[in-house]
């Protein structure tokens, strides 16, 4: 017997890959001869870089760079060998980021957030020092920003010339904005102009207007309702001035009511209209990157679960996705979670999205506080994959 387990992280509990061991001791408690493969899963969310990493066996290096508040932080990116994450990109390796460990809201104390002032400029220089470090396949998770400067940070960093009507460099954060006249992005490094970007965006918001990324994303930033609407007017204004940019006098492009262009306060839209990038969902991503349906092609089943299984399950989350490569190919797919609020309607949700049964890991009574911790949801895992296996496959 095949199985093939793809796990996404159970918050607090477990990662993808704790998750997926787990479920293989149960596996083999049950069957010691099956042939069971684990890979890594996430939708975008937690885990999801690790997920890239492990799949890549891409190795860290650290880097200097500017943080978000202009002091220097150390972030890192991980790198692969040439052509691993596709086979079409062989010119050189790939690199694995992460922009919050660069410009993320976590590393701006509470009372210094001001998405006026901070910046994307290291994320630029992280981009750059993989770019010169021979990479030219980059997969960049966005979320967990503290900036809404459109990007400008980055763009600077890497060589785009956002210049003020004295022809200077504007200053840094949104409020540089407030002096922009002209952007030359002729000038970015040539070595910018080979890579291919692929970014991880579950956000659907466009640049500007109330379901911007200012108005919906600044205040958690820092921004108070006043600065929402001078911080939307910037983006705004910046847009304008990249269309002048980037089309040379053609008619406008309509990059900045592309979903996820406001994501990050922004930075979506400066990779769509400088780096001509894909903003692509994180299970997608994940699904391609680890090469999971390669390892289902030939298998007997699927197991997969998250921490809580749910209606919103079937909704794109990492689950169904997994499930969804898995009925490809003809295979049951059984998942198992923490806790499972399925009600008649979900049940019938996570069937059409692929997933046949669904079981709670946590024995019934079982504290919540309890539950959580590491060693019992791996014990509570094992056991539960065990006596399904038992039970339902080999009974």
């Amino acid at each position: 017997m095949k199985v093939v387990i793809a796990m996404d992280s159970f918050k607090g509990s477990m990662t993808s890959l704790e998750a997926g061991e787990a479920a293989k001791a149960g596996v083999l408690r049950a069957v010691p001869d099956a042939e069971v493969t684990v890979r890594p899963l996430a939708d975008g969310g937690e885990g999801t870089m690790e997920s890239l990493i492990y799949a890549l066996q891409a190795s860290p290096r650290e880097v200097t760079v500017t943080g978000p508040l202009g002091t220097p932080v150390t972030a890192s990116y991980a790198t692969s060998p040439a052509g691993s994450a596709d086979a079409s990109v062989n010119s050189g390796a790939t690199a694995i980021l992460d922009m919050a460990s660069t410009s993320g809201l976590i590393l701006v104390p509470e009372a210094q957030r001001d998405p006026m002032k901070t910046t994307t400029r290291g994320l630029g220089e992280l981009i750059l020092a993989a770019a010169k470090d021979g990479c030219r396949d980059f997969l960049i998770g966005i979320g967990g920003s503290a900036t809404n400067d459109a990007g400008a940070g980055m763009l600077a960093a890497l060589g785009v010339s956002l210049l003020d009507a004295q022809g200077q460099p504007i200053p840094d954060g949104a409020q540089g904005l407030r002096t922009l006249v002209r952007i030359d992005a002729a000038t970015i490094d040539p070595v910018i102009k080979d890579c291919r970007f692929r970014i991880i965006c579950d956000v659907t918001n466009p640049l500007c207007g109330k379901n911007g990324a200012s108005y919906v994303y600044g205040p958690q930033k820092g921004a108070s309702p006043a600065m929402c609407t001078e911080l939307d007017a910037l983006l705004a204004r910046f847009a304008e001035l990249t269309a002048c940019a980037i089309a040379q006098g053609a008619a406008p492009l309509p990059l900045a009511e592309t979903p996820g262009a406001g994501a990050a306060g922004g930075l979506g839209y400066a990779f769509l209209a400088y780096l001509n990038a894909q903003l692509l969902p994180g299970i997608d991503v994940v699904l391609d990157v680890t090469r999971l349906e390669d390892y289902l092609k030939d298998a007997d089943i699927l197991l997969t679960g998250e921490g809580r299984l749910d209606a919103q399950t079937a909704n794109g989350k990492a689950p169904a996705g997994a499930a969804a490569l898995a009925k490809k190919h003809g295979l049951p797919v059984i998942a198992f979670a923490g806790l499972v609020e399925v009600d008649e309607e979900a049940a019938t949700l996570l069937r059409q999205a692929g997933i046949d049964r669904f079981y709670a890991i946590t024995p019934h009574g079982m504290p919540h506080d309890k539950a959580k911790q590491p060693d019992t949801a791996k014990a509570n895992m094992a056991a539960a994959v065990e006596r399904v296996f038992q039970r339902e496959i080999i009974g």
